[in-house]
């Protein structure tokens, strides 16, 4: 068994999540070369993964265990740190966060040629998972540990499917005739006995016995064994089609990387309100970018609302406060606290008007990128009774009647609109004197500016108090959150890199670029990491996230009214080849959130398909490719969306399939430098083509 279940599932013969944490500090301490680099934690370049991290480097410290945590951005990435790794003779435990569960570890394109003695533990929210890594044995296999959300127990019927096709003998075509061919020569050694003389001898009824007939006989005996221990035909095919449906059905999420390490830390006995905050920003993480439904979400959030109230015991004469009137109760306040909030973006640090325009769910209900739109929007904030001006200056500074009556305005004006799920639950933390109470929403849109936008790009950021004014930010400077320590981190790097790559100038040539792109990328992945723990570049960070949000909605209404969306059999697509914003929508991640936009925004105003076209057999959706030009490499990003007609409705992403096998297909130019199949890099001239054949596979899903 190498895969863990949760503790609630746990027994004496099956170990958990503790267990294996257990074993990671003896290992530690038994290890005779104890160092930084025996202990190995691989993240993921996304918010629920950095969190995770945190929470474990924050339960490592408190066990005294050196560790060293690496960003990862993807897969050829990934490459790259294995052929490191392999030259670490200390390296005993090496972990990965969200990475690396879709992939055969234990194979020799892996870590199964590394040392016996190292284990690594996968834990991954991203779904399907490799069923080798959970299910295979051995000594090999024992190795790879899966910390499994509950999931697997659900999976009996794939796991006997794969020990089948895995254990037991294929069916052998050739011996059965083998076999056949024998009994038909034997039946007939009657009509030829004299050719047969000098082989055979009489036996003691008196008949002729051919030499090797004994031997023949334990043969056939041995094959018949065989043959009753292995798959049939059809079961062998049953199983296949199993596996195949198992891997084939596309790509989903489970339990969040965060929360995994909040129920190991629970088990331990050492919450607090800092891993806390960092759980409910994996899981807010996951549902602002439609990795999981709402259900699953309610799930989850009932089960931080116990541990909030449990953590977070308000005085007998407070009454819990709603999303608009939180306030911290002393300047050391650093309490989490529930709440309700409202599908306006960064609402408590903008203007209320701009974080409602800039809301993907105003936007598909409103339809604010044509001019009829934005006078609904005017005349929705006249009707409740808020005046332009109000509207217009920074939620912070209205009159404190008119942000008490928000809530109540909205539930009895908004539904006459159409917007009738404007608040959903959530958490939001008090830091006392240093910053006012943030939204876990807006925390999760700050870190993943810092991710996605914090160096290798320059933004335009709008000074606060000078309304449509603003600077280059970036003009001689990359966006360093406030930080000096980040421009120190970077220098070390590439001072590393020049002494690694020695006096090879051709190499520095060929890879200078690469190297350039990963220390931006690097830089941006440890000021998002420090921001979790620091209010001061987070709160810094709003700033950045509410010009990425600008540049969405700009992008996004240019493309509708421009009527940039082309529809195909099975999906849409839509193609970014020039525009002032380019630069920023070569990132996968910015990317991601423009198509998210778009499915938000048109989900009520365009019919929904199937991915298999009219005879598809799925649920309807509304499926987008969207695709930007990448100026410096000349490629394309290409991102799959899978949206679905239901607002808060996850439907499972088939685009990384299809993305596949269009591109074998036609043999295109491409690469993955993601851990996610739906985003893929392919060259500028085999855009069209592979866009082609995307239609023609679509139709078969």
């Amino acid at each position: 068994m190498v895969f863990l279940p949760p503790p609630h599932l746990a027994s004496a013969s099956r170990p958990a999540y503790a267990e294996a944490y257990a074993n990671i500090l003896v290992a530690h301490r038994r290890s005779p070369l104890t160092s930084a680099s025996s202990v190995i934690i691989l993240v993921a370049p996304d918010v629920d993964a950095l969190c995770a991290a945190k929470i474990l480097a924050e339960l490592l410290k408190q066990d005294d265990v050196m560790h060293r945590i690496i960003p990862v951005s993807g897969l050829a990435d990934l490459e790259r740190m294995k052929d490191e790794l392999a030259t670490y003779a200390e390296l005993h435990t090496l972990i990965l966060l969200n990475m690396g569960s879709i992939l055969d570890l234990s194979s020799e394109n892996w870590f199964g040629e590394f040392s016996m003695k190292l284990t690594v533990h996968i834990i991954d929210s991203n779904r399907p998972q490799n069923l080798a890594n959970m299910f295979a044995g051995g000594e090999n296999g024992e190795r790879f540990i899966v910390w499994d959300d509950g999931e697997a127990e659900n999976m009996a019927e794939e796991r006997k499917a794969w020990e089948a096709l895995m254990y037991e003998p294929e069916p052998d075509s050739d011996e059965d005739s083998e076999l056949d061919d024998e009994d038909c020569v034997r039946s007939n050694e009657g009509d030829y006995p004299e050719e047969d003389e000098e082989f055979s001898e009489r036996g003691p009824s008196g008949k002729r016995r051919s030499l090797g007939d004994g031997d023949r006989s334990q043969e056939k005996r041995r094959k018949l064994d065989d043959q009753s221990t292995r798959l049939s035909r059809d079961q062998r095919d049953t199983y296949q089609e199993l596996i195949a449906k198992y891997y084939g059905s596309g790509s989903w999420h489970g339990q969040s990387a965060s929360a995994t390490m909040y129920i190991l830390a629970t088990v331990l006995e050492r919450v607090d309100c800092d891993l806390l905050w960092l759980a409910i920003l994996g899981l807010t993480f996951q549902y602002t970018t439609a990795r999981i439904s709402r259900d699953t979400y309610d799930k989850y959030h009932s089960i931080y609302y116990d541990e909030v109230f449990r953590l977070n015991p308000l005085p007998p004469d407070v009454v819990a406060n709603t999303t608009d009137a939180i306030t911290a109760m002393s300047p050391d306040d650093l309490s989490v606290r529930a709440a309700e909030e409202l599908r306006f973006m960064l609402f408590r640090h903008w203007t209320l008007y701009d974080a409602m325009y800039h809301s993907s769910y105003v936007a598909g209900k409103l339809g604010i990128w044509k001019e009829r739109g934005r006078k609904r929007l005017t005349g929705l904030l006249a009707k409740m009774g808020f005046s332009i001006p109000q509207t217009q200056q920074p939620y912070a500074h209205m009159d404190l009647d008119l942000k008490h009556q928000l809530r109540a305005k909205l539930d009895s004006i908004a539904p006459e609109y159409g917007l009738v799920e404007l608040t959903y639950p959530s958490f939001a933390r008090c830091f006392g004197y240093r910053a006012s109470p943030l939204g876990a929403a807006d925390a999760v849109e700050a870190v993943s500016a810092l991710l996605d936008v914090a160096g290798g790009i320059r933004m335009e950021v709008e000074v606060e108090g000078a309304r449509h004014g603003g600077e280059w930010f970036g003009g001689g400077r990359l966006w360093e959150g406030g930080r000096n320590g980040e421009e120190q981190r970077e220098k070390r790097i590439e001072v590393g890199s020049k002494q690694k790559d020695g006096d090879d100038d051709l190499d520095a040539d060929v890879d200078g670029e690469e190297r350039k792109e990963r220390t931006w990328w690097v830089k941006n992945f440890w000021a998002a990491y420090d921001a979790l723990s620091d209010i001061v570049p987070l709160r810094d960070a709003l700033s950045l996230a509410m010009s990425l949000h600008r540049a969405i909605i700009r992008q996004g209404t240019s493309i509708i009214d421009k009527q940039d969306i082309r529809t195909m059999r099975s999906h849409r697509v839509v193609v970014l080849s020039q525009g002032p914003d380019l630069a920023l929508f070569a990132h996968p991640g910015v990317l991601a959130r423009l198509g998210l936009w778009l499915v938000d925004a048109l989900r009520d105003r365009l019919p929904g398909t199937k991915i298999g076209g009219l005879q598809g057999k799925g649920k309807k959706s509304l499926p987008f490719v969207v695709a930007c030009l990448n100026e410096r490499t000349q490629t394309y990003i290409v991102v799959g969306i899978m949206g679905a007609l239901d607002f808060g409705d996850v439907r499972r992403n088939e685009f990384g399939l299809a993305f596949i096998e269009a591109k074998q297909r036609c043999n295109a130019r491409s690469r993955h430098n993601t851990f996610d199949a739906s985003v893929l890099e392919i060259e500028q001239e085999d855009l069209k083509l592979f866009l082609e054949t995307l239609c023609e596979v679509g139709e078969g899903y």
